[in-house]
């Protein structure tokens, strides 16, 4: 184990405890982590959707694709500030855009967000 981190010795000490073969077990839990990369972009759309603004634009999108001024009313909200939250939800790959003239249109990336929000209000219950 590490040499330098007593909270690594300890895990160590526990897992002997547990296990006959605590160096298998040690590479099991290492074959089952994450990548840097996959953790990276799961934090970026969880933060992205850590925002109720972001959220009701979500929300307005699940029923049809809207220009920017149509979500400038669904959050009561300056221009500027639309764009930074649709910025977010671009970067994390929820929302895609195209341009027609000189308005943008912003329509969901994939279907599946629609599930993470369902599966919130689920957790969250109707209490």
């Amino acid at each position: 184990m590490s040499d330098a981190d007593p909270s690594h010795d300890e895990a160590y000490s526990a897992l002997e405890r547990l296990y006959d073969d605590p160096e298998e077990r040690i590479a099991a839990l290492r074959d089952v982590r994450q990548s840097e990369q996959d953790v990276a972009g799961q934090e970026t759309v969880f933060k992205a959707l850590g925002n109720e603004d972001r959220i009701r634009v979500l929300s307005a999108l699940r029923e049809s694709e809207c220009c920017g001024c149509e979500l400038q009313i669904v959050l009561d909200a300056p221009q500027s500030t639309v764009a930074t939250h649709l910025r977010k939800l671009r970067e994390a790959g929820l929302v895609k855009s195209r341009k027609r003239g000189k308005w943008s249109y912003y329509r969901i990336a994939d279907t599946a967000v629609f599930d993470l929000l369902d599966l919130a209000q689920a957790v969250q219950g109707d209490d």
